[in-house]
């Protein structure tokens, strides 16, 4: 009988060596998959960086309003406006500086900072999407007008991080 219980510790030994060796393997496996997935999905979003590109070609100003004008330089198609970021440095009427992001907003009804689309040229393939060689006017309305001839600074950022920047007076 001494002999069988050698057996079965045998047996038990090695069904937990080769249960051991499984969920190892499996884990290695899984986390080989999930890492390259991560570096396909970073290569993917540098990719999209690549084939961005918005220039800042025209920035006016009439009081509170700023009208910039983009031009999307790439071969990337932007639409979602939410994730665009618009940031304004600049001296208000009573000289105090100020840098704000301005959010996204079409709702004209509220007196915060906002920015929304005014136009987009020539808007034929896709309408309302900032496709490559379009042009789009943003209208960006502060909560107070600019100091007269003040030197101010703009940011705007596509959703994906490329940005572009520029200088305007008011």
């Amino acid at each position: 009988m001494m002999g069988f219980g050698t057996v079965i510790a045998s047996i038990i030994s090695v069904a937990i060596l080769l249960l051991t060796f499984y969920v190892c393997s499996y884990g290695g496996f899984y986390m080989a998959d999930l890492l390259a997935n991560s570096v396909i999905e970073m290569q993917e979003n540098k990719d999209e960086i690549l084939k961005t590109g918005i220039k800042i070609t025209n920035i006016y100003v009439d009081e509170s309003e700023v009208f910039v004008s983009l031009n999307n330089t790439g071969s990337i198609k932007i639409g979602d406006y939410d994730y665009i970021d618009v940031i304004v440095k600049y001296s208000n009427t009573s000289g105090t500086a100020k840098t704000i992001w301005i959010p996204y907003q079409e709702d004209t009804s509220t007196s915060q900072s906002r920015w929304t689309v005014r136009s987009i040229s020539p808007d034929l393939v896709n309408p309302r999407i900032f496709d490559p060689g379009e042009e789009m006017e943003l209208k960006i309305l502060l909560e107070d007008p600019l100091k007269k001839e003040s030197v101010n600074w703009i940011m705007v950022t596509a959703p994906n991080g490329v940005k572009t920047s520029g200088y305007f007076n008011a």
